[in-house]
């Protein structure tokens, strides 16, 4: 019988046709998207089910879906997909992260002109029957300073127009390799001398705990007078409440927003402000980008329902059913060890090396290395895939190797994960146990026996007394439940560390508290994907 999909939003008559001239049945109802009801009592017929944002694929609509095996996305962001609940289900969820890379980025060019040159206000005011000439002078881009942050994907594609239209760019973006900006023509700077410099500062980073608010009250108060601002990124990376007084003040000479904190935007203190350009998240929007996200994912689901092949999965790796009985584990080790060095490092990575020893150098190491490099990435792009993170590591410059070897110690299997900066080299390595959990066996040369939770904290400091005293009364007097306590030193009075594996996340007050004690090189929260 031949795999059955449903569109239940508005995807392209080509897009459909993808799906039938590939063998499979295809039932176009987009209005079944906006039907919660409806679309339950049909879910259960279908093999895949192919949306934009429209149709919302909650536990729910999941527990309905007795026969689905994948849901693709047209367009990058999943939000309207539980990715935990479809895991747990067995349903593989793919998304199109390269379609609208070209379209986002120009939109965010016809924003800076569009601020520049106040063109909205003074095309309002001509169709009013206005001829208010001196009103609308604008300023040239040719020789200003660009500010990108985030010069990834979407940011690099900004910095090349930008160059193109004569700006001087400069990018903060702390995985930005330096033969990445010298491709790209850009000078990497620190956040502050940006903030000082640009004449404009463009967004271009996942919202995230570390750039939540990256444009804060403080950091605009740092700007050049007279910057303008153009976010076409995501909601919540300015404090649009600042920004607003900013522009009000003068100091902030103009702003253009595509994304706001609270989407749909009905009301904002940015609207109604003469300086300010507002669009209603129109990046993706052309008709070229929704097309070839359409196509694009019509292409992806009939390659898996027709031969298993797994592209831009955002919550399954690049492996057979046969090897994932038994890598799975190892898959989500790999995801551990990168997480850890991920969340760890905040300068540019140089390298990645990956060492397989023993019994797991003979199983599919291209998956077990995605899922590494993955890992490593997913700390500066949560959006980050098996499929697209060895990609982005390539664009950045990041050189991926590695190396196998047969068993050396004490345990049949292990890998190692090393990481290179341009000020050192972070290393991590762990295993997987008969009972098939991974554990941390080796971090910075040092050895130990860690299990791994959601919530961890890592701290290193010099082998003294009173260490362990400290962590346990601090947890203990914050309310924190610890579930695993696993300390290591290299020799006495020397390096130590320690991993705890807490129930619940730690109250950054306790983080500060920890640090001020002084008996602490390192103090960081860490998080884990142990689902």
């Amino acid at each position: 019988m031949a795999p059955k999909v449903l569109v239940s939003d508005k995807l392209s008559e080509t897009a459909v046709q993808i799906f039938r001239d590939n063998g499979i049945e295809v039932d176009f109802e987009p209005a079944l998207g906006k039907d919660k009801e409806k679309l339950a009592e049909v879910i259960g017929q279908y093999d895949g089910l192919a949306i934009r944002s429209a149709t919302k694929a909650t536990e729910k609509l999941l527990a309905k879906a007795d026969n689905l095996k994948v849901i693709g996305r047209a367009g990058i962001g999943v939000d309207n997909v539980d990715i935990p609940a479809a895991s747990k289900k067995g349903v593989i969820v793919m998304n199109t992260p390269y379609g609208n890379m070209i379209t986002t980025a120009e939109h965010a060019i016809a924003m800076m002109f569009a601020c520049a040159r106040q063109i909205p206000e003074a095309s309002a005011s001509t169709h009013a029957g206005k001829w208010e000439k001196s009103k609308f002078m604008g300023v040239e881009l040719t020789g200003k300073t660009l500010g990108v942050i985030g010069a990834g994907n979407i940011g690099g594609i900004v910095c090349e127009r930008a160059v193109g239209l004569r700006m001087k760019v400069i990018a903060y973006d702390p995985f930005l390799s330096d033969e990445r900006a010298a491709k790209l023509n850009v000078t990497k700077v620190e956040l502050d001398e940006l903030l000082k410099r640009a004449d404009f500062i463009t967004l271009h980073v996942p919202f995230t705990e570390k750039t939540a608010n990256i444009l804060s009250r403080e950091n605009l108060a740092k700007t050049k007078k007279g910057v303008r601002i153009i976010n076409c990124a995501r909601g919540g990376l300015v404090d649009e409440e600042a920004l607003a007084d900013a522009l009000k003040s003068g100091h902030v000479a103009g702003a253009a927003f595509d994304v706001f904190a609270k989407e749909p935007a009905t009301e904002n203190p940015l609207f109604a402000l003469p300086n300010v350009v507002c669009t209603p998240h129109l990046g993706a929007s052309t008709t070229e980008a929704q097309e070839n996200v359409a196509l694009q994912v019509a292409e992806q689901m009939s390659a898996y329902l027709n031969t298993g092949a797994v592209e831009n999965a955002l919550n399954m790796p690049s492996v057979t059913a046969e090897e994932a009985k038994v890598m799975g584990p190892w898959l989500k080790l790999a995801e551990h060890l990168g997480a850890f060095i991920g969340q760890m490092t905040d300068e540019p990575i140089k390298a990645i090396n990956i060492l397989y020893d023993g019994k797991v150098s003979e199983m599919n190491l291209d998956a077990l290395g995605c899922s590494a490099i993955a890992g490593v990435m997913a700390a500066s792009n949560p959006d980050v895939n098996l499929v697209s993170a060895p990609i982005q590591a390539a664009e950045r410059g990041i050189n991926i190797s590695r190396t196998t070897q047969g068993k050396s110690g004490v345990f049949d299997s292990f890998i190692k994960l090393t990481v290179v900066t341009d000020t050192r080299e972070r290393s991590i390595a762990g295993t997987v146990f008969s009972d098939g959990k991974p554990r941390f066996i080796q971090i910075k040369g040092i050895t130990i026996d860690a299990e791994i939770g959601q919530h961890m904290l890592y701290t290193t400091n010099e082998d003294v007394p009173g260490i362990i005293g400290t962590l346990g009364q601090m947890m203990g007097e914050n309310g924190v439940n610890i579930a695993n306590f696993t300390l290591g030193r290299s020799e006495p009075g020397k390096d130590a560390i320690a991993l705890l594996y807490v129930d619940a996340p730690i109250d950054p007050v306790v983080i500060a508290k920890l640090k001020a004690t002084g008996l602490f090189r390192t103090v960081s929260e860490l998080q884990f994907n142990v689902s």
